[in-house]
């Protein structure tokens, strides 16, 4: 009770703070019990002088000699990793490699002194991946490797490189991306990604219409997430202002982000961005792409008018911060799965204070901000700044942004950024951007994110069709072991305390109207209480129609408030440890089936064998149409 108690301090105050899964509290009072016993049994061992240098995490300092003392004093007293850290940069050492099972360690001297940390294996990653893409950036940055050690048996032979630098002109082809609307009785829309705007009678809805193309909009290719080009979250932020625009409705007052968009190298996607009648001061807005015969759906957000904002003049760089590298973003990126080509990389300098990261970007010299209220490269590149603070946890996670609340463009053509990026609660941020004059350029209340697998970005044909099928859960070695707390019926406010999670057992009354009714009242409890802000409402439901429809409810609290809530469809009692092993699964929903974990997962569907028709030679057939009439 008494760590929960100190971990919740700590996360009061806006810092990062985990409880340890360790059998003893190492490096404290509680161990000086069996401080005796185990001198006794050290000092039955023979020690011999190191035969490298070894930086003490006890001294922080080279240690000459170990001996029993050394090890009982290990044991009880704090482990001095900045200092041992910090010892080896000022005796000339720039370069660390890390040799465990993950890169915990690298991201803590990160924090202590400003060198070259490599991991040389990460958790969930591929081991032979690792290991040499760590031994690739020990040899780029001037390490002398034995490369005949590492490819010994392997017949591996060198090779001559050009004794000149490759040429990189381009003299492909520049295709037109517009032509003259106009004589189709249709207004150009004078935009990169956008060539013309239609006005409905009547409706007062407006469209706009383009197609574009990795060929079209070369730095497209420049934003690889987890192998795939995927159109970039701030374009469909840069569609709908520029939408907005169009009908004086230039504030994006929320942006909801619903299937990414992927970009084949051979393919031209056409979008279509259409923005709704005016109703109370407000416009809906919807950006679509043309996939065969239909329209998938990407974005839907509303737009309001531009509000005035303002913003403090700070100065710069900011008072009181620390200056970060970012030369190991770029690479650690791109082990994450975030392969950024050079319209991407904009991010020049950062810095820290607290939680809230500072940052200057800028687009490269031969990127074309023209026609942009704001390039949709540059705002993301805003956006890296996250991965140099502790914003989100580090447990490895590709995350993209998918909800946007409170955007306005004040200024449009920019080429560099002042940016400043704060917590905004959960996994979300928020942003302010100003030229380097001072000027503001944009403003974002709020920003969430949401992780994302391989899996989801992959592309598929349009013909099929899918289904709902529940799949046993993935095999994981993780554990949720968070507190975990027993709703008492529906008294969310009778919990005490900041629980990590809560179970909630759906009411049966037999009247599924008043049970919807009251888990709506327990969910609105649940939002609206500070005390649960990083909290997880874990509601158990049936099996039948009624427990469907709160399922139903449910699901729509978890779209907008994401990670607030977990559905466990059960058809018998939950233990505990079940319930667990739900929450250590991260995902939204799940079922429990005959004491199984189950998650949901789309699936092709196939029709049966047997419902596909056979024609013989006695079957009747009905032709209608067929001879001009029945």
């Amino acid at each position: 009770a008494a760590v929960d108690a100190l971990v919740e301090e700590w996360k009061g105050q806006g810092r990062r703070a985990r409880r340890l899964s360790v059998s003893h509290a190492f490096h404290s009072a509680l161990m000086e019990p069996m401080l005796a016993e185990f001198g006794v049994i050290t000092a039955e061992l023979e020690y011999q002088r190191p035969q490298l240098a070894v930086v003490s995490n006890v001294t922080g300092a080279v240690i000459e000699q170990f001996d029993a003392e050394y090890w009982v004093r290990h044991v009880r007293q704090a482990v001095r990793f900045a200092d041992s850290v910090a010892y080896m940069a000022d005796a000339g050492v720039s370069r660390f490699l890390e040799l465990g099972p993950d890169g915990v360690l690298s991201g803590m001297g990160q924090q202590c002194v400003d060198a070259l940390f490599v991991p040389a294996l990460r958790r969930d990653r591929d081991e032979p991946q690792s290991l040499l893409t760590a031994i690739g950036r020990l040899w780029e940055s001037g390490i002398d490797l034995d490369w005949t050690a590492l490819y010994a048996g392997r017949d591996g032979q060198t090779v001559d490189l050009p004794t000149y630098p490759f040429q990189h002109d381009h003299y492909w082809l520049r295709l037109a991306t517009t032509g003259d609307v106009t004589s189709a009785g249709i207004t150009a829309a004078d935009h990169p990604l956008l060539a013309a705007v239609v006005a409905l009678p009547k409706s007062g809805e407006v469209v706009l219409t383009g197609r574009i193309s990795t060929g079209t909009v070369p730095w497209l290719r420049d934003h690889t997430v987890l192998g795939s080009v995927l159109f970039p979250g701030t374009g469909f932020v840069e569609l709908a202002i520029r939408a907005g625009d169009e009908v004086g409705h230039g504030h994006l007052e929320e942006l909801t982000l619903q299937a990414p968009l992927v970009i084949a190298d051979d393919d031209a996607v056409v979008l279509r961005v259409v923005v709704g009648a005016e109703s109370g001061g407000r416009r809906s807005v919807t950006i679509y792409s043309q996939s065969g015969d239909g329209w998938i759906g990407h974005a839907t957000g509303l737009l309001t008018q531009v509000r005035a904002t303002a913003l403090a003049d700070t100065q710069w760089p900011p008072a009181g911060a620390r200056a970060i590298a970012v030369d190991d973003l770029y690479p650690n990126a791109a082990e994450q799965g975030f392969a950024y080509g050079p319209a991407f990389r904009g991010l020049r300098a950062a810095w820290r204070r607290g939680t809230d990261v500072f940052a200057e970007v800028s687009l490269p010299e031969d990127a074309e901000a023209g026609g942009y209220g704001l390039h949709p490269a540059l705002l993301d590149a805003a956006l890296h700044a996250i991965g140099l603070g502790e914003l989100f946890p580090d447990d490895g996670k590709a995350r993209l942004p998918f909800a946007w609340n409170g955007v306005t463009l004040h200024a449009a053509g920019a080429t560099h950024l002042r940016v400043h990026l704060s917590p905004a609660g959960g996994d979300a941020i928020a942003l302010t951007a100003t030229d380097p004059s001072g000027v503001p350029v944009v403003v974002i209340d709020e920003l969430a994110f949401r992780a994302v697998s391989a899996g989801q970005l992959e592309t598929r044909p349009a013909e099929h069709l899918y289904r709902l099928d529940w799949t046993a859960g993935p095999a994981s070695d993780a554990e949720w072991d968070g507190t975990l707390v027993h709703v008492d019926g529906l008294d969310v406010d009778g919990l005490t305390g900041s629980p990590d999670a809560a179970v909630l057992t759906a009411p049966d009354s037999g009247s599924p109207a008043a049970d919807v009714t009251a888990v709506l009242a327990a969910a609105q409890h649940w939002l609206a209480d500070h005390r649960f802000a990083s909290s997880r409402l874990v509601v158990v439901t049936g099996t039948d129609p009624g427990q469907a429809a709160i399922a139903g409810l449910v699901r729509s609290a978890e779209n907008e408030s994401p990670g607030r809530f977990l559905i466990v469809a059960a058809d018998a009692p939950v233990p505990d440890g079940l319930l667990r092993a739900a929450l250590a699964a991260g995902e939204p929903e799940v079922a429990v089936r005959d004491g199984a974990l189950l998650v949901p997962r789309l699936v092709r569907a196939v029709p049966a064998a047997d419902s596909v028709p056979v024609f013989g030679a006695d079957s009747v057939v009905l032709v209608t149409g067929g001879t001009g009439g029945l």
